[in-house]
């Protein structure tokens, strides 16, 4: 499973990209399960956030789904938080 994140807005306005794939890894089911709750909360176009809060794109094998600040479900913000940190 190839999980892609990008995070947009913010103060600085600064756009970030990660993306994990989950092929081979020890905890792969734990990331398939984590993304396919990320995915069952998102929406289909992008949300209209906060002022100086941040935009989430989430694709998930090449479906897409968009969260924004204030937003996140739980699964959304851990799902984010791992492929940022992790990712490539």
């Amino acid at each position: 499973m190839r999980i892609q994140v990008t995070r947009t807005g913010g103060f600085a306005g600064i756009e970030r990209h990660a993306e994990v794939d989950t092929s081979g890894r020890p905890d792969a089911h734990e990331w398939q399960v984590l993304a396919r709750q990320a995915l069952a909360a998102g929406q289909d176009t992008p949300p209209i956030g906060v002022p100086d809060g941040f935009g989430y794109e989430i694709t998930v094998d090449g479906r897409t789904v968009y969260a924004a600040d204030p937003g996140l479900t739980d699964e959304q913000r851990r799902l984010v938080s791992r492929v940022l940190k992790e990712g490539a």
